[in-house]
């Protein structure tokens, strides 16, 4: 019987250690072609909800599955359903809010672990809500972060963002009373925001830097500008394909000149060695995260098999009929 598992379940078990395991492997599925995602769809009733859907096979893990959430009123329901690959028996249903803020953080990391410097040890991060928190943790997690400028709209907000990550963390985080001055001098910048329009300006971005778009996948929005797109020299996507349909960070900036398409790296490529991360310090890298299915289906395949051994969830009984 497949194995209920909830919110409460999933934080139990996922730690940002195993949630940055859990996604490098992702890649690495993909690098050697074990692994295959499809992108994201969206079927919409306008002015109701907006239902996800997105898929992705991991054969060398042995599951596969889907990410389904439903985005309504302002309010969104993130679940799992997850396979196993041989039978093709489902064997879990997975509450997936959590688990999505942290394989997104966890993107972040791995990304910062193979495209920053290596000496990088300054961050600065545009946005102060819920994702903000798993990406900083993801990156001090994955680099050896000393410290870190934050900037949100919201004076309190990003106020009281500060204090709880420096507690968070272990690590100062200072609120910046602008974007610009956050990133101003970081090593890596983070973008984790909604906005329609671009966060950071491309005459900010200074050599070396690395950077991680990902807080937008709809083609009308874009957090950073096409001058930062322009200045970098190394450009990853998760998914260019899925890039091509949803990353308006770069179909805005691309827009004219599709060849520029060419430029972009799938980051299952560089962390296979298949493709280059960096080639010198002065560089700029930039990662464009959109969330791809296969980050989602290898997590939670570990966070099941870990409630297995724990004897976590509750069984739903479905399809005993079947003979």
């Amino acid at each position: 019987m497949p194995l209920l598992l909830t919110e409460e379940d999933v934080r139990a078990i996922l730690t940002m250690p195993m949630a940055l395991e859990g996604v490098e492997t992702s890649f690495r599925r993909l690098g050697d072609r074990s692994g295959v995602s499809h992108p994201r769809r969206r079927l919409v009733i306008p002015g109701q909800t907006i239902l996800n859907y997105m898929a992705a096979s991991d054969a060398a893990g042995g599951y596969l599955g889907l990410k389904i959430y439903s985005i309504s009123h302002g309010r969104a329901r993130f679940v799992v359903p997850l396979f196993r690959a041989e039978t093709g028996e489902m064997v879990a249903l997975i509450e997936a809010d959590y688990l999505g803020q942290m394989r997104t953080g966890a993107a972040s990391g791995v990304a910062a672990k193979v495209m920053a410097r290596g000496d990088a040890r300054a961050v600065s991060i545009i946005g102060t809500g819920l994702q903000a928190r798993t990406q900083l943790e993801a990156v001090a997690t994955a680099m050896k972060i000393e410290r870190i400028r934050a900037f949100g709209r919201d004076p309190q907000r990003r106020e009281t963002f500060a204090k709880e990550m420096t507690k968070r963390l272990g690590i100062p985080v200072t609120p910046a009373p602008s974007a610009e001055e956050a990133v101003r001098g970081t090593d890596i910048v983070i973008t984790a925001t909604n906005s329609k329009t671009p966060v950071l300006e491309g005459q900010w971005v200074e050599p070396g830097m690395h950077v991680s778009a990902i807080g937008v996948n709809f083609a009308e929005k874009r957090e950073i500008d096409a001058e930062t797109v322009r200045r970098c020299n190394v450009i990853a996507a998760d998914s260019v394909e899925q890039s091509k349909i949803e990353s308006g960070d770069l179909i805005q900036a691309f827009a004219g000149d599709e060849s520029r398409w060419s430029t972009v790296s799938e980051f299952a490529d560089i962390v296979a060695g298949k493709a280059a991360a960096r080639t010198s310090r002065d560089q700029v890298t930039l990662f464009k995260s959109n969330g791809i299915a296969i980050e989602d289906v290898v997590v939670a395949g570990r966070v099941y098999e870990l409630a297995k051994q724990r004897g976590m969830g509750r069984e739903i009984p479905m399809w005993q009929g079947e003979g």
